[in-house]
């Protein structure tokens, strides 16, 4: 699939966010180089007019529907103007604004929308049943992956323009890192978790959630290494050591080009140096995949906060009460706004980012947080609505 790059076409998230060249926030997210390119690409991959199987009318429909869900105004703006400009008629228009999926004449098209209403407002309710309506629609396995990526990319892309414009709000307003404000009070049960969970390499378990280590079965259809094609073997060793034995990986690999864009993003976000720590990105994670329900995003990304943090109290907490978690003012201040982005993004404003200034954070590493909240937007929206964890045998 050939691809424009970010540096031959306008960055979207650029524009919708009001960034211009030289300000001081343009400079702050362009030194995430990877993020804003993979960003961008993901988005010329998903929208390419030569992708197979999903229409660009389709996919620019289901864009104006799931950002009108959100809301994010200016993101639907941007579909609906795309979505014009490809000649669509006012009534098909008129779906996505206004409508609801049983509002489609087209069959395949209602159960398309009904999936990315599922994935949108309630992604946890994106059971199996849910995604089995779209092969019995005629949809075939690779354009399933291609929907469920193009949903998932979404509410990583409307919450990462949110937050980008909360910060450009306080551009000039002149604040540093100021000393921390006073912690808020620790909750009981909050208390009770991190003294039960405080050994490190303690199993967790509460509400559902465990930091055990969980497997994952794909509910339709994976490729067969044998018959996979050159490009999908490249893109399977660039995106993870194991992605040849995970079932993840070898379902999303139906898309090789939107799984080469999401891996480098995600790499880039979870692992590049510098900025918030690693550990408070896997925190940021953790709230997320808690909040969203995904069980097992938030089993590996405990896991990864332990190793690096060397403890695991704030993951009991997050797993008891994610509103309340945190041992310190600085993580209970990640922890609502990871929740915050995550359940109000078209609120998120200048309150939210001063609450993280107060706590130290500076503006490199709201960005971080940023980019790890708004990925694991995308991150819970695969796991949660392509398969299910597989559990220990007890």
């Amino acid at each position: 699939m050939a691809l424009q790059t970010s540096s031959t076409v306008a960055d979207l998230v650029d524009r919708l966010a009001g960034l211009d060249a030289g300000s001081p926030l343009y400079a702050v997210r362009h030194r995430r180089d990877k993020v804003v390119a993979a960003t961008q690409g993901s988005y010329e991959a998903l929208f390419d007019p030569a992708l197979p199987g999903l229409t660009l009318a389709e996919r620019l429909l289901v864009a104006l529907y799931a950002c009108r869900l959100t809301p994010a105004p200016e993101l639907a703006a941007h579909y609906r103007q795309r979505l014009a400009d490809l000649g669509a008629d006012a009534a098909t228009i008129a779906v996505g604004e206004h409508g609801s999926p049983g509002d489609a004449a087209d069959p395949r098209l209602k159960a398309m929308l009904a999936f990315t209403r599922a994935l949108i407002e309630k992604p946890v309710e994106g059971d199996r049943a849910a995604l089995q309506t779209l092969p019995a629609a005629g949809i075939d396995t690779p354009s399933v992956v291609a929907l469920a990526q193009l949903i998932a990319f979404l509410s990583y892309q409307v919450r990462l323009v949110a937050g980008l414009k909360a910060m450009k709000g306080l551009e000039g307003d002149g604040i540093g890192a100021p000393a921390g404000a006073p912690s808020s009070p620790e909750s009981a049960a909050s208390a009770q978790a991190r003294a039960a969970g405080a050994a490190p390499g303690a199993i967790i378990k509460s509400h559902g959630f465990t930091n055990e280590t969980l497997g994952w079965k794909a509910w339709l259809d994976v490729v067969d290494l044998e018959r996979a094609t050159p490009e999908q073997i490249a893109v399977l060793e660039e995106s993870h050591p194991k992605a040849k034995v995970s079932d993840y990986y070898l379902f999303l690999v139906h898309q090789p080009e939107i799984l080469r864009q999401r891996s480098t993003a995600f790499n880039a976000i979870m692992y590049a140096p510098g900025g918030l720590s690693r550990a408070e990105r896997e925190l940021g994670a953790t709230v997320v995949s808690r909040v969203n329900g995904c069980v097992y995003c938030a089993s590996v990304h405990a896991q990864r906060f332990e190793q690096l943090a060397k403890r695991n109290d704030v993951i009991a907490q997050v797993f008891e009460d994610p509103a309340t978690a945190g041992t310190t003012a600085r993580e209970r201040a990640i922890a609502v706004f990871s929740i915050a982005l995550t359940q109000r993004p078209g609120e998120i404003g200048g309150a939210d980012m001063h609450a993280l200034k107060r706590v130290g954070l500076d503006e490199a590493e709201i960005l971080d947080l940023l980019h790890a909240d708004a990925i694991f937007a995308w991150a819970n929206r695969l796991m949660l609505n392509l398969g299910e964890p597989v559990f220990p045998a007890a």
